[in-house]
């Protein structure tokens, strides 16, 4: 039987960050839950388990993952064990599907969330990508007949109902370029609290963070080591040469230095490993820093986007190509 255990005493303490609105601070690395190859239900909610164990409290998922439901299991399970004393502890995210991003099924897709994680709330919610496809569709990839745009307007003002009306705590996006993001600003009342994009030694988004630091949005960097494995992934970070050297001076980890540039550039990250020493070395970079001259290499390493987003272009629309999809922010 679970037992009220205290937390383990090598939990490791994650500093947070306040987002602008909803009176909510987001702790600067999470743990993400977009697996490929899937994974079973039951292997996601132990790795969540071991993960609030070493420390971590944010929680990344989306309908479209999957893992709703098994990290609603695994908070469940915390909290009888005493791994956690209650709810408000964690920060979990998760995302609105292409499917669901229709004015009126943004609340019911909210709502679905809400079921699978077992929870009355949820701390952000966010955009998935800028368009939409067919309604319900919950499949991927999108197909190609399925794709339709966006309408933004009536979507955020979705998105803001569900903040005003508690379900969520903050709203914000996901996979938006400088220019939608400032087209959405225009037209929101509640802006976006975080724009969560691909952030990397190797994509360093540098035009993006400062337009969201001038509007106070705060990046949460997704593929922050590369997301080698994946589909869409590579090793070209892990085999840098110039992270490789600053990692050895360091005695870190390229994953480590890879993670505490993002820290130093006022970002947070989510990283997906569930292999516990490396969840917890992944924690371990908050008391040594970058030098400038780290950072000065860093700077001067070739960029290009490593997360094209490929599936989201449709003969028909409304992004044919990737220059369209991201605003030539390629």
């Amino acid at each position: 039987m679970p037992t009220n255990e205290a937390a383990p005493a090598n939990e490791i303490r994650v500093p947070q960050m306040k987002l602008s609105h909803g009176g909510r601070s987001i702790p600067v690395i999470g743990l993400g839950t977009a697996v490929d190859p899937p994974v079973s239900a039951e292997y996601m909610k132990s790795a969540v388990l071991r993960a609030i164990g070493v420390g971590y409290r944010h929680f990344d998922t989306a309908h479209k993952y999957k893992s709703e439901q098994p990290i609603g299991d695994a908070v469940q399970e915390a909290l009888s064990l005493g791994l956690i004393q209650s709810r408000d502890e964690l920060f979990i995210t998760s995302k609105l599907w292409c499917g669901d991003a229709h004015p009126s099924l943004v609340l019911p897709g909210l709502h679905k969330s809400l079921r699978n994680l077992k929870m009355e709330w949820i701390d952000l919610y966010l955009i998935h990508w800028p368009l939409s496809c067919q309604p319900g569709k919950l499949d991927f990839p999108i197909k190609e007949d399925d794709f339709l745009p966006l309408d933004f307007q009536g979507v955020w003002a979705a998105m803001e109902e569900c903040q005003k009306l508690g379900l969520v705590k903050c709203i914000g996006v996901s996979n938006f370029s400088c220019e939608k993001l400032q087209n959405l600003l225009a037209i929101a009342i509640i802006p976006p609290a975080v724009n969560q994009v691909e952030v990397n030694p190797f994509w360093q988004q540098k035009k993006l963070i400062e337009l969201c630091k001038e509007n106070e949005i705060l990046i949460t960097a997704y593929s922050p080591l590369g997301a080698i494995g994946t589909f869409y992934g590579s090793s070209r970070i892990l085999e840098s040469e110039v992270l490789q050297e600053i990692a050895e001076s360091k005695k870190k980890s390229i994953p480590q230095v890879c993670l505490r540039w993002a820290y130093e550039q006022g970002i947070t990250v989510v990283v997906k490993s569930f292999n516990e020493e490396r969840m917890k070395e992944n924690l371990m970079i908050f008391d040594w820093e970058l030098t400038e001259e780290d950072h000065e290499k860093i700077r001067g390493i070739p960029q290009s986007r490593g997360v094209t987003g490929w599936p989201y272009l449709s003969k028909q629309g409304p992004f044919t190509t990737l220059d369209e999809l991201w605003d030539g922010e390629i």
